[in-house]
């Protein structure tokens, strides 16, 4: 029968003479760089679920050079199994590099396209103002409806949804993260254009 043992700060699931921790789970952006050819990737989905970890967003798109393409995936594990999971990407052949972007300074975005009620009047205006305080962008009209885009960082995005669905959200599409290390010269604190939950509340 399994033990939980509570006294430890994180948890510990004893089965028999195997122990597995269940704490320091985090979330983890990996940047791969893969040839631009049928079944690779398939190959890198593969070797996550091999491991039994989820992929949260993945997207894929062309590097400068067309011959290999930039994979992003976002998953959550702990620091040593993702770093297991980064080495044996790095050992599949047409790979050329990987990284674990999330303990550097980089930029992380991603794009919504939510479908909200919006008839006129104070419904219109409401969905406007927020609009505005996100920097989101209105990308089509009806008598009833408006479909928004808004982009930035995961908390950026959910704060902004999440404003949305009192009005009356009816569909949302969103794209996978895409993320960069940034410039030397950037990682001055402040440089990040997003604005935090506590911002956004405060500006309605």
């Amino acid at each position: 029968m399994p033990i939980f043992d509570f006294r430890l700060p994180n948890f510990i699931l004893a089965i028999g003479n195997r122990k597995l921790a269940i704490g320091n789970v985090m979330r983890h952006t990996l940047s791969i760089i893969v040839a631009d050819q049928p079944g690779e990737l398939s190959r890198i989905v593969g070797l996550f679920s091999a491991r039994g970890f989820n992929i949260e967003t993945i997207s894929v798109g062309q590097t400068l050079d067309p011959r290999w393409s930039r994979v992003t995936i976002v998953t959550s594990g702990e620091d040593r199994t993702i770093q297991q999971i980064v080495k044996q990407c790095e050992r599949l052949a047409r790979v050329r590099e990987v990284q674990d972007v999330t303990a550097r300074p980089h930029i992380e975005r991603e794009m919504a396209l939510i479908t909200v009620d919006a008839r006129a009047g104070l419904e219109r205006q409401e969905v406007l103002s927020l609009v505005s305080v996100f920097r989101a962008k209105v990308v089509d009209l009806s008598h009833t409806q408006m479909i928004v885009e808004a982009s930035g960082n995961k908390e950026k995005v959910d704060t902004f949804i999440d404003l949305l669905k009192p009005i009356g959200v009816s569909d949302i599409t969103r794209t996978g993260h895409i993320a960069i290390n940034r410039l030397a010269a950037s990682e001055i604190a402040g440089l990040d254009e997003d604005i935090n939950e506590h911002e956004a509340l405060a500006a309605l």
